[in-house]
This record gives structure tokens, sequence and C-alpha cells, in this order.
């Protein structure tokens, strides 16, 4: 019989009603179930929620923070010597009951270039951090770090950054005199007239508390940061301005306008919304304040790469995943485990895996090309802010999925001709594969156990749905119950081919005989 034949012949076998139904219950489950979760996510917000901040690349991104600022041209720079930097942490743990003194790890003040105020626009800028000392960041994803180390009046740090036309180079001093180039950017179409001044952000102050059998969920609280400057010096070339200083006219002490009477250009504003908490009415606004010469900025919020409220990925839309797997793997162990009246042939093993791996393929194809986009497009539409993937990514994480589901269901396929009895695949495949997908995606593990059993069981295909991005300069609970893998796609996938071609060169290499009805 040829191959094809023998495809056809076997294909006729496997598509029997009540296999066919499972496979459409299995795809409108992930359909369904996803819709609902996107059906039932609604912004919060009492009118309509200011939009998330978008970068010139189109992801979301934190862009909040006070700045005091005036204009530059294409040539010139900024310099300050920072004395000190302080902040508020509000209620950490371990009682909850206190507000303390303190600066979380990212932490930031410092100078910075901008396009303009818009929350998004590019950006260059140098800074002191709470926990990391100092650094260069630019464009909310790239961070370069300068020298370690804390500031003090004892031990201050001088920032300085110059533009010349779109390069801006930042660099530190410790004595305004030596000075030590920590990073350049080149920021293409920057305008002729950008915003330069300083800034203070802080984000919040991440923690986890244990649930379940050791997982963890994050607690964030808010944070703000304050940073000491004085000997503030901007240098326009275009202008043709030299040294003017930031204390020339300025008499300011409760954050409103501030004035320079060479230029009329400086103001103190928020990008992003700020001064709405409790501990910004009521005790310490955010804000710039300058005395005799001596500027003090406070702010809370973030400049990088994730956004405050943090975007929902697009593999949010697939809850029904594992409903969906458990039903294919179901059916997998059955069709490998049923009856056979001679041993089977490896030509025959081999066209019942195409088939069924077609077959769920498919399933998964339609399902997941369904309900991602359009769970997308309705979170979108009910106000809730998606972090954007680029088109590829998308069609990676579909055709991902599915491959990953047809694969799953041949494993178990294979456990069923080896083992020739279904309960045993069924639950053989349901531990190997659906109950570490399923513990790891909710916070019920400790995140080193979650982290292990995605690298060491079949599970760790799943990582193909993984679009969510990892910073070292953003403190966030990376874990598989947040949505990041410890592997990366391409080797969690690896991983599970390894078992599926295991369990089927064994399967095929003891050519099953005829297996008891014990199903």
């Amino acid at each position: 019989m040829s191959t094809t034949e023998l495809l056809r012949r076997e294909w006729a076998a496997f598509r029997r009603p009540a296999r066919l139904a499972a496979l459409a219950a299995a795809a409108l489950v992930v359909i369904a179930l996803g819709l609902l979760y996107a059906a039932n996510n609604r912004s919060s917000c009492p009118g309509e929620c200011p939009a998330a901040p978008v970068a010139d690349d189109g992801s979301t991104v934190s862009d909040t923070f006070w700045f005091l600022h005036r204009d530059l041209g294409r040539e010139g720079s900024i310099t300050v010597r920072m004395t000190a930097m302080t902040g508020t942490i509000t209620y950490p743990p371990p009682d909850h009951d206190e507000i303390v003194p303190g600066l979380v790890p990212w932490a930031k003040a410092g100078i910075i270039v901008k396009d303009g105020v818009r929350q998004g626009s590019r950006y260059a800028a140098l800074m002191m951090t709470g926990s990391h000392g100092v650094r260069f960041q630019h464009d909310y994803r790239h961070d370069v770090a300068g020298s370690g180390g804390d500031v003090s009046a004892q031990s201050p740090r001088w920032l300085r950054l110059t533009r010349s036309g779109d390069t801006v180079t930042g660099s530190e001093s410790a004595d305004g005199r030596r000075w030590h180039t920590v990073g350049a950017a080149r920021l293409d179409g920057l305008p002729d007239v950008v915003q330069v001044g300083l800034f203070a952000t802080s984000p919040g102050d991440l923690t986890l508390r244990r649930v379940g059998l050791g997982g963890a969920i994050e607690e964030v609280r808010f944070t703000q940061a304050v940073g000491v400057f004085d000997n503030v010096t901007v240098e326009d070339g275009v202008n043709d301005e030299d040294g003017v200083s930031i204390a020339d006219g300025v008499n300011d002490e409760d954050g409103a306008a501030v004035e320079d009477r060479s230029t009329g250009a400086w103001r103190s504003e928020p990008v992003g919304e700020m001064n709405h908490t409790d501990w910004e009415r009521y005790h310490n606004a955010s804000g710039a304040v300058v005395r005799d010469g001596v500027v003090r900025v406070s702010g809370t919020g973030d400049i990088g790469p994730l956004g405050d409220e943090g975007a929902r990925t697009v593999e949010k839309t697939l809850p029904g995943l594992v409903v969906g797997l458990v039903v294919l793997l179901v059916v997998a162990a059955r069709y490998g485990a049923r009856p056979a009246v001679r041993p089977l042939a490896r030509s025959v093993i081999a066209a019942r895996t195409a088939v069924l791996a077609a077959a769920t393929f498919g399933t998964g194809l339609v399902a997941v090309g369904v309900v991602l986009p359009v769970g997308t497009a309705m979170l979108r539409g009910n106000g809730i802010a998606v972090q954007p993937v680029p088109a590829l990514t998308t069609a990676r994480v579909i055709v991902g999925v599915a491959a990953v589901l047809a694969l799953c269901a041949v494993l178990t396929y294979g456990l069923g001709v080896l083992l020739r009895r279904g309960w045993a695949a069924i639950l053989l495949g349901l531990s190997l594969i659906a109950l570490p997908h399923a513990g790891t995606a909710l916070p019920l593990l400790p995140d080193p156990v979650a982290e292990w059993l995605l690298r060491l069981t079949p599970a760790a295909g799943f990582a193909v749905k993984q679009t969510a991005e990892e910073f070292p300069q953003v403190v966030a609970h990376y874990a598989p119950s947040a949505g990041y893998f410890p592997l990366p796609w391409w080797a969690g996938l690896a991983v599970l081919c390894g078992y599926t071609l295991l369990v089927l060169w064994t399967a095929v290499g003891r050519r099953s005989g005829t297996a008891p009805e014990w199903r």
C-alpha cells in the first residue's frame, strides 16, 4: 500500500463523529473562554481613561515624571551638580503600617533631553538611581551603567548632557573638572528645539506575598523620589547663550512656572498625571522648588519599557488553552491505545501520527487564530491597554501554540501505543503536560519549582506563547505565573520535541501488539 493510500485509510478511520466533535469542542472552548475573558475585562476609570504612553516603535511604555525644563537648540548642553537623593516608600512590609524614608532600586533623578513633553516621545537622560549608581538611558529600552555608589553633599555627582544635532552624550564627574563619558545615543529625527531640564521619578515598591503552596502575587505601593541640585547651567549655542543659570531671575518655592529672564523658558510641570495621592496632596507634592540656586525636584512614576499599570499581553486571551489541551490529550491517548488485531507496523504508527498531528494542529490553528486577534481587539475596545507585538511575533504565537498542541497530542498518542491502556496514557499525559502547564500558570507553586517544571517537562513547549520581555532596568515579577518562561520559545519547543521523539521511538521500537480493552 502506498503512503498516500495509507494516509487516506487512516484519516477515514480517524474521522469518527465522536473524535471530530471532541476536536470541535476543544477549539470552541478555547475561543469561548478567551472571548469571555476579554468581554469581562473593562477599564475601571470613572471617565475616559488616559491613553497609555506609546513609544515610536509602537510599544507601550512608562513615561511619568516631574520635569523642570526649558528649550534647547540643536547645539547645547545642561550641567548640574547633584548633592542629594532621598525618597519615601508608603506602607512597606512586614506590617504595612508606616510611611518610611527610602528609595526603591530604580528611583531616578537627574537631567534629561526630550522631544517635547508628550508621553512616549524620544529622550536621553543621565541620572542617579536608588541602588544602581549613575545610568545613561534613552528611548525606554536602552540602559548604560556609569559609576556606582550613592550621592551626598560630601560626595556629589556632576552630570552633563550635551546635544549635537541628533546625538546626545551623557558625561559624569566627581569634581566638575575631569569628565567621563557614560554613553551616547543618536535620536534620529529630533526637532531643532527640544526640552532640556531636571527630572525625578520613582516606580512603585514591588514585593511578593506568599499564597497557595508557596506561590507569590505582586503587591505595589506608592513611592516618591527627591533630587537636590545646584550649579545648574544651560549652554545653548544656537541662541548664543553662554552659561545661563537656572538661578537667574528665579524665585519659586511652590512648583509653579520657573522663569529665566534670559530666555523666558523655564517651566515646571508633570509629564503624565501626578499629585493625586494622599501623600502628594497632604504631605509632599511632586514638583520643583528653587531657592537660592538650589533646585529640589520631587516626582513619582517611571521612565522605562513597561507600562505603569502593566499593559496586558496578547497571550492573556488564551485562558481556555488548558481545557482545550486536556480534551486533545484524552482524544490522543484513546486513539493510541485502541485495540489492534495484529502488531502495528511502523508505517501504520507513522501514518496515524501524521493524521493526529494534522487534525490537532488544525484545531489549534483555528482556535488561537480566532481568539487572539478578536480577544485583543475586544480588550482594547474596553479600554484595556494591550502591549503591541509585531506581526511576525503574533504569527509565531498562533502557529507555535498550534504546533505545541499537535506535539502534545502526538506524545500522548505514543504513550497510548506504548502502554496499550487508554486510562494510563491519559493520566501520564495529563501529569507530564497539562498539570505542569496549569500549575505554573497560576501563583500556586514557589517560583523556582515552577521554573524547573517548565525546564524539565514537556510543558516547556508553551514558552512559544510568551510575548512579554524582561528588562534588567525594570523591577518586575519575572515568573511563570506572571507570563515569563525560564526558557526561550525555541528551547522550550526543543524540550517538547525531544520528549515526543523519545516516546514515539520507544513505541515504534516495541511494535505494540493487540491491546486489551481496559479503557
